[in-house]
């Protein structure tokens, strides 16, 4: 037998005894992984929350260990409690009105109580959808539990989503409660965790890359959670905690509006000027306090326009469908708290990903080439 293809047979026996080495420890690696990601799972957007607030109050964080003479654990405390009363408690006595409001609605409905205004003439010469539109707004003025009867289906399958996205509320606010805990314990430790996210950015993309991908992470995260979703939320709770002291029906619903809008970077005008309309409209205030409602509303109505420069450190360099699409499809997959993650972390990605197309190394190459002068 011929020495060299003697060699060739070893050399190709061991190379197929490494590449099945390869292969099993790479699929124990995707087992392992896989397993973990199972346990994990119920616990990702939590988990993801709380980093997200963690990485967005660290700067205030410090600001407060400063005062009390680096105490991290203390600072961290102080921040979790002071949140937990400024939002918490708010959130939970608007989600308490909009299930409230719900609940009246279904019971006005089944009673026969809910007063519809009849509609006008001038909505049945509406081209295309006037004659159906009036007949059905006429039924309903007349015999409202019939039109609903009619239409059982659809209004069970509306009913039912209504309900969901109340209890959809409920469970993010306590998510919510339990992120801002652990965001809390993160602080606590948020030099060790610096330190190890830059070093996982490094790891993955190379030193020189990780460098400056771990700050502009950093950096996205804040504008972001700060600039865009903290100002509609803080917006939405100030609106929200306005109309329940006026009294105004739905305060909950045009609170969580209003959030909505904020995030689409739509004026909370929208909302608060038409609640002006109706508390002078309706008679039911003096005009104290509708003068003092509409101060309070108005001032609030705007109030982004204060917010913004207080609580965002620099522009915000993504596009805003990007931010709309993450809030909207975050809210469609995880709820009411899926709303912000998903915000924050399609923003993220954009940024990453338009990062990493600008740091195109073949690009840097051929510039210096075409910048050159010719030749002689």
């Amino acid at each position: 037998m011929n020495p060299d293809s003697r060699t060739d047979a070893d050399r190709e026996q061991r190379l197929a005894s490494r590449l099945l080495d390869v292969l099993v420890r790479a699929g124990l690696v995707a087992v392992l992984a896989l397993l973990c990601y199972r346990v994990f799972a119920p616990f990702l957007t939590l988990m993801t929350w709380a980093v997200i607030l963690a990485v967005a109050l660290y700067p205030l964080h410090q600001s407060v260990a400063r005062r009390f003479a680096g105490r991290q654990g203390l600072a961290a405390t102080l921040i979790v409690v002071l949140a937990t009363a400024l939002i918490v408690v708010p959130s939970a006595l608007l989600m308490r009105s909009l299930g409230d409001s719900v609940r009246q609605l279904v019971d006005d409905v089944q009673t026969n109580s809910l007063a519809i205004a009849a509609p006008s003439d001038a909505v049945a010469a509406w081209p295309v959808v006037g004659p159906k539109l009036h007949a059905l707004w006429s039924q309903a003025h007349t015999d409202l539990p019939a039109l609903v009867q009619s239409l059982q289906p659809q209004v069970g399958e509306l009913v039912k989503s209504v309900l969901g996205i109340v209890a959809s509320i409920g469970g993010g606010l306590l998510l919510f409660l339990a992120a801002l805990v652990v965001a809390g314990i993160i602080m606590a430790f948020g030099q060790g965790a610096d330190r190890t996210a830059r070093e996982i950015f490094e790891r993955v993309t190379g030193q020189a890359r990780g460098a400056e991908l771990a700050p502009l992470s950093t950096a996205t995260i804040r504008a972001v959670a700060l600039g865009v979703l903290g100002v509609a939320f803080i917006q939405a709770l100030i609106v929200g905690v306005i109309l329940l002291l006026a009294g105004v029906p739905w305060a909950g619903v045009l609170a969580l509006v209003v959030l909505v809008l904020g995030i689409a970077q739509v004026p909370a005008l929208v909302v608060t000027v038409p609640v002006i309309g109706y508390i002078w409209w309706s008679g039911d205030y003096g005009n104290g306090a509708a003068i003092g409602y509409t101060v309070l509303l108005l001032v609030a109505g705007t109030a982004d326009n204060v917010l913004k420069p207080l609580l965002l450190g620099r522009g915000v360099e993504v596009p805003m469908p990007v931010i709309l699409f993450g809030a909207l499809g975050g809210m469609a997959a995880s709820g009411i708290l899926g709303m912000f993650v998903g915000a924050t972390l399609l923003a993220l990605g954009y940024q990453i990903f338009m990062s990493w197309v600008a740091h195109n190394p073949d690009a840097q190459k051929s510039e210096p080439a075409g910048d050159s002068p010719p030749a002689g």
